[in-house]
């Protein structure tokens, strides 16, 4: 048998290659540079085909739900369409048992197993003490729904300093405890979804309730950072939610001067397009997608015309005949 060698051996007068290098970091930045609007006009395509053509949801047969401030308002019509989508299990927190009560004990009349649990979010030593809880009384929570929050429709000249920060304890803090509480174990999981109910305020805020604006505009920033931080962490996703005026108990009395162009929204609508985000994976989500058009004017007006639009559409005194819960 003949066996064939490789000579691997240089000739005389030839040239041994050179290793290869790495190219020069100014070569590597001028080709990122060169891709980059490439790579933007591509995720428009793809949010624009993913708009045009939804793909398939997320099952929620398998998801533990767990809402703050589940017992009354848009966290109550979220437990109902969580439930009514096909969620396995959903958990109500809150600071009145009553209305928790009332609410679990309808959901599970219509055959999802519903629990719920006293707990004030502001206070952080009992959110991580309820967390335990609820990780030993129930399992892993996989959906987390930040939907707490009080408004006390005040100057701020007018408002007591307890009560400020309250509103910040809240509606911007507990979040802080919650997701603290239970992300890590969907990130171990590499399963997940934090959900915020956030507020058009937090972008467009309006005189008499400058506790909730900042609160809002503070949780926010909160979820854009999450977000963000979370885009190489897999199966774990964030969907924060911005309605216009809602009409519930929270917001009783707030009037704009011209309902028929901006009515309020119904909860049950806010609670359904909010589940359908979750299903789709949708980071913000305006309602209505008009209030689009809004965060682009203020982006380039001057303030003096923004002014005359508070004005016009009655945003600048809508505040003073609120009744509303605090």
């Amino acid at each position: 048998m003949t066996l064939f060698r490789v000579n691997l051996q240089r000739q005389p007068g030839t040239v041994r290659p050179a290793p290869c290098e790495d190219p020069p970091m100014e070569l590597r930045s001028a080709r990122r540079m060169l891709l980059f609007p490439l790579q933007i006009l591509l995720s428009l395509v793809r949010a624009g085909l993913r708009a045009l053509l939804p793909g398939s949801r997320k099952d929620l047969s398998r998801e533990v739900v767990l809402i703050t401030g589940g017992g009354r308002g848009i966290g109550r019509h979220l437990a109902k369409e969580f439930a009514k989508q096909g969620a396995r299990k959903v958990i109500l927190w809150g600071r009145t048992e009553k209305c928790l009560k009332e609410t679990a004990e309808e959901i599970s009349l219509s055959g999802t197993e519903c629990l719920y649990f006293v707990c004030d979010v502001a206070n952080r030593e009992e959110v991580y003490k309820q967390a335990k809880v609820v990780r030993e009384k129930v399992g892993d929570v996989t959906i987390l729904v930040n939907n707490a929050a009080v408004v006390h429709g005040k100057s701020l000249m007018d408002s007591d300093d307890d009560a400020l920060l309250k509103s910040q304890h809240i509606n911007t803090l507990g979040q802080f405890w919650t997701t603290k509480a239970f992300l890590p174990r969907m990130l171990e999981l590499q399963h997940g979804h934090v959900v915020c109910i956030n507020s058009i305020l937090s972008q467009s805020p309006i005189p008499g309730t400058i506790d909730y604006c900042t609160s809002k505009a503070s949780s926010l920033a909160f979820m854009e950072s999450l977000t963000l931080g979370l885009l190489d962490c897999p199966g774990v996703s964030c969907t924060t939610v911005l309605p216009f005026h809602t009409n519930t108990e929270m917001f009783q009395g707030m009037r704009v001067r011209f309902p028929q162009l901006f009515p309020p929204l119904r909860p049950e609508v806010v609670a359904q397009k909010t589940v359908d985000a979750v299903r789709t994976d949708k980071a913000f989500l305006y309602l209505p997608w008009t209030m689009h058009a809004l965060v682009i004017l203020k982006s380039f007006m001057p303030q003096v015309a923004l002014e005359e639009i508070y004005k016009f559409s009655g945003s600048y005194t809508c505040m003073n005949t609120f009744k509303g819960r605090t």
